[in-house]
């Protein structure tokens, strides 16, 4: 282990601290906002609508993140909603695919984005529903009067912002059918109403349920900030390998694999005025992973890069919110075969990569909810950053 700088260790923690007074202060605000917004999406998915989102670079990652998320929902019992990344080529796809009822997503940075402007005007002339974020134009948007000027800091407001979405667009679903319409024959159906219900108070509730997220996520992020000398550790550990040669390889399922992929640009194409990183994400690789899921098995998915990329003195770092899926156990396995640095962002307590002790420098968020985890793990991953950067 290396001798941890207090000062780094500093840093990180007033950064992490700082965070909480900016998300404090948004989702008081944007709250009501976004709870009416939620409500229009779900009167449009139960319309037919999708929701499509795009993004360039590192903002592609979140239009990754918020298709999984509403296709695969980890709430269990919720419905899987349609929902697709179009940031591969959003001028050529988005003419042939939006239709009136869909839900356009545009990402970009606190300065908005000249591409992601025109999906979102192109959408809005479609009569879809349009969220700029960030930029000044959409049915919600971030302008930069509220967008945070660190584009860090901005990138994780949105991600709590659209899993908050996410996570209440069930609410007005179940809202709906509970108060749907029978028509003439509604005495066939006693159990439903017959009229839709008033939204006004539930509209409140939502909008409360946000700014309460916001909170738990508050209060994580400072339990994080209470283990900023584990942080610069791992700085101190990766940017030893980095000096020596050594290249990050990042991973993950999901939700985490957006976030590994986010991890990797972050390092590699720094959207600050820093030098590159050597990073890569395995998660990044759609070709590869299928090929090895299906000639292999899905638990050597990041085990057989590995095997291919991986060399003493790189770098593995596992990103999950339980700790506990077996391709990312076999792959930090052959990472410290190989004499690779390891380093886990785990959320529960560990979970089995924590109970195996498989990371040099496990970052725990001690959370049993998959968004608040992934949102703080965000923090830790970009303050994580920013330290190497810096130094």
């Amino acid at each position: 282990m290396l001798a941890v700088d207090g000062r780094a260790a500093e840093t990180i923690r007033g950064s992490l601290l700082d965070r909480n007074a900016v998300s404090a202060a948004f989702f008081d605000q944007e709250a009501p906002r976004l709870a009416k917004a939620c409500e229009e999406m779900a009167e449009r998915f139960s319309r037919g609508g999708r929701l499509l989102a795009m993004g360039r670079g590192q903002y592609g990652t979140d239009a990754q993140h918020v298709s999984v998320e509403f296709v695969h929902p980890v709430i269990v019992g919720k419905r899987a909603l349609p929902a697709l990344d179009l940031s591969g080529a959003p001028r050529s796809v988005a003419p042939a695919l939006l239709r009136p009822e869909d839900i356009v997503m545009g990402f970009a940075p606190p300065d908005g984005d000249p591409q992601t402007a025109w999906l979102l005007d192109e959408a809005h002339r479609a009569g879809a529903q349009t969220f700029a974020l960030s930029g000044p134009d959409g049915d919600y948007a971030i302008g930069k009067d509220i967008a945070p000027s660190d584009p860090f800091i901005h990138q994780e407001l949105i991600e709590i912002l659209y899993h908050t979405l996410w996570e209440t667009v069930h609410v007005f679903l179940e809202h709906r059918e509970h108060g749907q319409d029978a028509g003439p024959a509604a005495f066939l159906y006693p159990f439903l109403e017959s009229k839709p219900r008033d939204t006004s108070t539930l509209l409140a509730n939502v909008a409360d349920s946000i700014r309460a997220k916001a909170r738990t996520d508050e209060r994580l992020r400072t339990e994080a900030a209470n283990s900023a000398s584990a942080i610069a550790e791992a700085a101190a550990m990766i940017r030893q390998r980095i000096a020596a040669g050594g290249t990050i390889f990042t991973f993950g399922n999901g939700g985490s694999a957006t976030d590994a992929n986010d991890f990797a640009l972050d390092c590699a194409a720094p959207i600050k005025a820093v030098r590159p990183l050597p990073a890569i994400s395995l998660s990044s690789e759609p070709a590869v992973l299928t090929a090895v899921a299906n000639d292999i098995g899905r638990d050597a998915i990041f085990l057989r890069q590995l095997i291919a990329h991986g060399r003493p003195g790189d770098v593995a770092v596992a990103i999950s919110t339980s700790g506990g899926s077996a391709n990312l156990i076999a792959a930090l396995e052959e990472a410290r075969r190989r004499g690779m640095l390891t380093v886990a962002l785990l959320g529960y307590d560990g979970g089995e990569i924590g109970r195996r002790q498989l990371a040099d420098v496990p970052l725990v968020v001690q959370c049993d909810y998959i968004p608040r985890i992934q949102e703080v793990q965000a923090s830790i991953y970009h303050a994580l950053i920013d330290t190497l950067q810096e130094s």
